[in-house]
Formats: C-alpha cells, structure tokens, sequence
C-alpha cells in the first residue's frame, strides 16, 4: 500500500465523521493558540527590553571604572588611554573630567547652574557621538549641550514668590528660553574663595550643537560639554586641581587629582565587546558593559519563555485527550475495514501508519488554525492592550513597545510540540488496530 493510498483511505474515512473530527481539530487548534500567545508574551517582552538596551551606541560601550595596581585602584591616565586605543578591535575610547564646581550659565537674560563635562571631542566623534541640532566643537572655546539644558536656564528676572515648575519637576514652558541654541554667545562663571572674599571669572563660550537625548526617556542630559583648553583656564583662575573652591572645612578640595573621572571604550560591534572585556579584565581593569547585562537579560528571559511554553503544552496535552478518544472511535468504527486489509495481505505496520497519519493530520491541521488564531490575538494584543492601560492607568507607554511577538522559532517549537503530542496520542488506538483479529474484524466483532 503506498502512501497516496494510505491518504486517500484516511481522507475518505474523516469525511465519514466530520463533526468528531471537526470538534478534535477545533480543540487542538485552542490548545496551540494559547502556547504560542502565552509565550509570544515573553518574547514580545524580550524583544522589547532588548530594543531599549541597544537603542543608542552604548550597545558597544564599555564602562572602564580604573586599574588594579600594587598599591590599589588607580584611575585611568593617558598612558593607560593609549594602551586601551590599541586593543584589537576597540573602535574609540573618551574620556570625561567632570569640573569640580557648578559653574553658573548666562545667556541673553536667562541665568542658570549645572554640571560641566571637559570632554575630548575627537574621540567622541569617532564612537559615534550624534547630535541633534549643530556639530561638535572645532575651536577650543566652543561647546554642545545636553539636551535638556534649558531645564535648568531661567529668566533673570523672576521675582521670588514665581513658581517656575511643573508637578513634574520640570520649568514651565512660558519660562524657557523660546531662541536657537547653536551660535549663541553663553557666559560661564567660575568662582572660588580668595581671602575669604569670593571672586568670579568669565569665560565666554559658542555652543555649536545639542547632544542627542539619552536612549531612556527617564534620564535628563543637562550638562556642558567643554574642551580641556576651557579647563585649563579654569585652574589657572581657581589654583586649583579641575576648579575645586577652596573651602577651609573641606581642605581635601585642594588635593591634585589625576586621571579621568569617565572613561568609555567602544567596539567596532556587539560580537567583540565580551572578547575585549574579558582582556581588559585580564589586564586588571574595571570593566562593565551592556554586553553582561544583556547575558542576564537573556537567560532570565529564556528561563520565562521555556516556562511559558511548557505551561502552555498543557493546554495541548489536554486537547490530546480528545485526538485519543477520536482515534479510538475510529479504530472501533473501522474494524471491518482493517479486517478486510489484513485478509488481502496488508502488513500490520502499515495499518498502524494509516492510524498515525490520520492522527498527525489532525494535529497539523489544529497547528496551522491555531497559530493564524494566535496572529490574529497578537495583533489585536498589541494595538489594544496600550490604549486600555493608558486610559485605565493614565501611564504612556514606552514608544514600540510589544506585548506580543510571535518569531518564526516559536511557531516551530509549537508544531513539534503539537506533532509529538498528536502522535502519542494515536499510538495506542494505532496499535490496537493492529491486533484485531481477521475473522473477528469480518464479523464486525473486536
């Protein structure tokens, strides 16, 4: 007997009991249905949370806190720069000295205070530092500016009692500075205590570009990027190391400080950041990358997927109930049919296979319905799971985030799970089919 024939017997004998095998489809197809969007919710998380991770160049980013020396951890200095730029496959390395003081920004009647950053700008270029407005400074006194800096400008003449921010913490719009950044002339102010008098210095800077915003959209940028020349200006006015004021109950303040407060390596791509992490590691340095916590990410999230899915092959296992019962029906209903194959000299293996096939088709058959079902509930999932959780909650979610996401692995684990269980579940009525006796099957008698 060949298989076309095997197929043609399993075809007309479903057609005999369509609503039995209509129901057992229709069950299978639930039970698919609910593993793939069950699980689809982990990788819709998952793909979600990885998105947010890798949004911005930090995907390559290495954090280097400092080195290990004999007498303890040393900050990095630029000897240790020029080692770290040629490490193989290290795309750039920056590097940040924060100014020990808060300088004060004045700009056309709008004054405020706020973090500087002496930044070396041609190593930022070259990781890919982006801008939203402007370019990066060519001149040594220009600068960029966070994206949030004009958070902390504000009139100059406000009167006391004015109450200038939001509930959210955040300056009124009717008090910000309404012009264009790039070109504007800004006052930096710088102090420190002479003789216990307080004296001011004013350095005038270009801003000529808007850093981009950071990937979070809980997280402010509201700082100066300056340029080493601006710094070194600095300490010549304060006499001190970066700017520290001079305070009498803090005298550490005018302690030398070296090296860089912030340094950053960037690979030419996310395969060799745990390469040149481990070597830095090796090398007795500090080193923290998006690369470990992705690992974490993606083991925690493969432990709830597997999870999940293996949640969600109950529900298929409990359809399997009724492919055992509808297989048995039919071995029942067909006696005198295998009888008649076994007296024309049919071998007992194929009749098992015909049973099989009949079997696996129902479980295919539910397979494809169920997954089309669980697109569909995807869809609908992630257009309207938003906006009832933003008028429910009043919270906005995160731009493209997915509840749902159904890949191409999880409909295929969900068919060979189907499969398998589809065909256990014939087993038993398949080989019972099997030892039917002729004369008995002839009689219409099992």
């Amino acid at each position: 007997m060949t298989f076309k024939d095997q197929w043609r017997f399993v075809r007309s004998n479903m057609k005999r009991s369509k609503s039995r095998i209509f129901m057992t489809v229709l069950a299978t197809a639930m039970g698919v249905a609910f593993l793939i969007v069950l699980a689809s919710v982990g990788f819709g998380l998952h793909t979600t949370f990885i998105d947010d991770i890798i949004r911005d160049r930090s995907v390559t980013q290495m954090q280097i806190g400092g080195i290990e020396k004999e007498d303890g951890y040393a900050p990095i200095t630029d000897e240790e720069i020029e080692e770290l730029e040629k490490v193989e496959g290290m795309k750039a390395v920056t590097r940040q000295q924060t100014l020990r003081q808060t300088p004060l920004f004045n700009m056309d009647g709008y004054s405020g205070s706020t973090e500087t950053v002496v930044s070396h700008f041609p190593s930022e270029l070259k990781a890919g530092m982006e801008l939203t407005d402007g370019n990066l400074p060519e001149e040594p006194y220009e600068a960029v500016v966070g994206s949030h800096f004009l958070e902390n400008l504000y009139p100059e003449d406000l009167s006391a009692d004015e109450e200038i921010y939001d509930e959210e913490g955040m300056l009124k719009e009717e008090f910000k500075y309404d012009g264009s950044l790039i070109g504007q002339e800004i006052e930096m102010v710088v102090e420190q205590n002479v003789d216990g008098e307080t004296k001011e210095h004013e350095i005038s800077l270009t801003i000529t570009g808007i850093v981009e915003p950071p990937a979070r959209d809980w997280m402010q940028d509201r700082q100066v990027y300056i340029s080493e020349d601006v710094l070194t200006e600095v300490e010549s006015f304060t006499e001190t190391s970066r700017g520290a004021i001079v305070d009498p109950n803090y005298p550490e303040a005018e302690q030398e400080v070296t090296g860089y407060d912030y340094v950053y390596g960037y690979a030419n791509s996310l395969e060799e950041v745990q390469e040149i992490s481990e070597y830095l590691t090796e090398e007795n340095y500090l080193v923290y990358s998006a690369a470990s916590e992705l690992d974490y990410l993606n083991t925690f999230f493969t432990i709830a997927k597997a999870g999940l899915i293996f949640i969600g092959t109950i529900a298929i296992i409990i359809a399997s109930i009724g492919i055992y019962n509808t297989m048995t029906m039919a071995v029942t209903e067909r006696t005198s049919d295998i009888g008649i194959m076994k007296a024309i000299g049919a071998h007992p293996k194929k009749i098992k296979q015909i049973f099989l096939l009949e079997s696996s088709y129902i479980g295919l058959l539910g397979a494809f319905i169920g997954t089309v079902v669980a697109f569909v509930i995807s869809i609908l999932l992630n257009m309207g799971l938003p906006l009832i959780i933003e008028s429910a909650f009043e919270q906005e979610l995160p731009e493209g985030f997915q509840f749902s996401s159904i890949p191409l692995s999880l409909i295929v684990i969900a068919a060979v799970i189907c499969l398998i269980v589809t065909v256990l579940s014939g087993l038993k009525p398949a080989k019972r089919a099997t030892q039917i006796d002729v004369l008995k099957a002839m009689r219409r008698e099992i």
